[in-house]
């Protein structure tokens, strides 16, 4: 059986000249350090973010929290929960009485769980040095620090991919 493939014409790429203020998005959602689990993971989760930076007090971001950081969280975390107190018992049924729950609530942080690196670039870096940071140290984002080191925004390989233009 032959199999036809017909021919397209590729088409070059090219990001317009531009700096990391011109690609990043400004204002990035954060996650404070002091953070439980459970808020890093319901943020996470409702925003659609793969990872959220870490900043703290000031705004410096001192790491970040990715998806990946959570679930080799959970799958070392092992789940006990304590011998309940008798008064948690129905003496007739033996379980809790309806209407009450357990919970175990991991006392983590985002502190104890982030990964403690951060890379990032200044608003002027041209467009070209922030793909080959990228590259070379194989991340999905860098982010983007004034001089006093606050954080100002955030650049994802989508944000790259959606300024590359076909080559005149």
């Amino acid at each position: 059986m032959a199999v036809a493939f017909a021919r397209t014409r590729q088409v070059a790429l090219t990001l317009s000249p531009a700096t990391a203020a011109d690609v990043m998005v400004p204002n990035p959602v954060s996650l404070r350090a002091d953070a439980s689990i459970r808020e890093a993971l319901a943020l996470l989760t409702d925003k659609g973010f793969g990872a959220a930076p870490v900043i703290d007090d000031a705004g410096r971001p001192v790491g970040v929290l990715s998806r990946g950081d959570l679930l080799i969280h959970e799958r070392e975390h092992t789940h006990y929960i304590p011998n309940r107190p008798s008064f948690f018992y129905d003496e007739h049924v033996g379980h809790l009485p309806t209407g009450f729950e357990e919970e175990d609530v991991d006392p983590t942080s985002v502190r104890d769980v982030m990964t403690p690196a951060i890379f990032s670039v200044a608003p002027d870096t041209p467009i070209t040095k922030v793909v080959r940071e990228m590259v070379s140290l194989h991340v999905h984002r860098l982010f983007v620090v004034d001089d006093a080191g606050t954080l100002i925004g955030v650049i994802s390989t989508m944000d790259l991919l959606k300024r590359l233009q076909p080559a005149e």
